[in-house]
């Protein structure tokens, strides 16, 4: 049985607010992005702006700030000349450098800080965009083999929390819910998803019950998807696990490849997140283009609940 911790006491007394983008507050800080690494490069090279990435989160009001090891693997780094020891230490300080930035940031009350692993996907380590269509050719096992290494790593580091996140396949979900098993560390199973089913193409319903094989999964819900697609998507983790959903889609934008840009308008609004919490929601957040501004109105509406 996972033991009771600050945060899942926390999660139970909910609704906790979740950061926005990590990428988009460092680019909007002036930062390149354009490299197979992505945010995790700059724990090597500059670590002080992830700091500052995280500050301006908890400063709009975030319970939980994720960590930048998204895209860090023992893998992705090998491919930029950086030895395995090295590695292990840059995906450990991902979670150092979140619990800097809550301290260092002045609170304006009593609410503690979380700090949740990310842990992403497979597909995030080959920079292809497979990461948003699942199906990679490998066996559950294959899966289990490349991400516990990570894992491993990041559960040593003392997360309040581990966030396997925009997974798109079912069966990748169950290669981390395996490793998870007996760490002692909560969990929430996060799957990206599109029109009522994972990237991988998988009825929602059978993806979500998986999360209740773990006893470890303290939440379950979706990240990185459009708003639209994560409304129905809270109601059905919900019904299928019973558990406490999380729940931080993207703006609503959609990525033009070709043109290297994002392109319509943002149906991201903190007036869903009364919808969300009605039907089960307790972590609630943005992903990808969703700012300390976006982070904000939804802390302003979570405490009106609150009262």
């Amino acid at each position: 049985m996972i033991r009771s911790t600050a945060f899942t006491e926390a999660l139970a007394a909910g609704p906790l607010v979740l950061d926005g983008g990590m990428s988009n507050q460092l680019e909007a800080a002036g930062h390149d992005l354009s490299d197979e690494l992505w945010s995790a490069r700059l724990l090597a090279e500059d670590p002080a702006a992830i700091v500052a990435a995280h500050r301006a989160y908890y400063a709009a009001g975030a319970d939980v700030a994720i960590t930048a090891s998204y895209q860090a693997t023992f893998e992705g780094f090998a491919r930029r000349g950086v030895g395995r020891e090295r590695a292990g230490e840059l995906i450990a300080s991902s979670v150092r450098l979140a619990r800097e930035a809550a301290d260092a940031e002045p609170r304006t009350g009593e609410r503690p800080r979380f700090v949740a692993a990310s842990v992403g996907p497979y597909g995030a380590m080959l920079a292809d965009g497979s990461e948003y269509r699942g199906r990679y050719g490998l066996s559950v096992a294959e899966l289990e083999a490349f991400h516990r290494p990570r894992l491993d790593v990041l559960v040593e580091a003392g997360p309040d929390v581990l966030a396997l996140e925009t997974v798109p396949d079912a069966d990748e979900a169950e290669a981390l819910l395996r490793i998870v098993r007996g760490a002692g560390v909560p969990v929430w199973l996060s799957y990206s998803v599109a029109e009522g089913r994972t990237r991988a193409g998988q009825p929602l319903e059978e993806a979500f019950a998986l999360a209740t094989e773990a006893e470890e999964v303290v939440a379950v819900g979706v990240n990185c998807c459009a708003p639209e697609d994560a409304d129905e998507a809270v109601r059905v983790a919900a019904r299928v696990t019973g558990r406490p959903v999380v729940v931080y889609p993207n703006s609503g934008e959609r990525w033009d490849a070709v043109a290297r840009g994002w392109r319509g308008e943002s149906t991201f609004g903190a007036d869903r997140v009364d919808g969300w919490c009605g039907a089960g929601a307790r972590l609630i957040g943005g992903c990808c283009r969703v700012g300390p501004d976006g982070v904000s109105a939804i802390a302003g509406t979570l405490a009106s609940r609150r009262t």
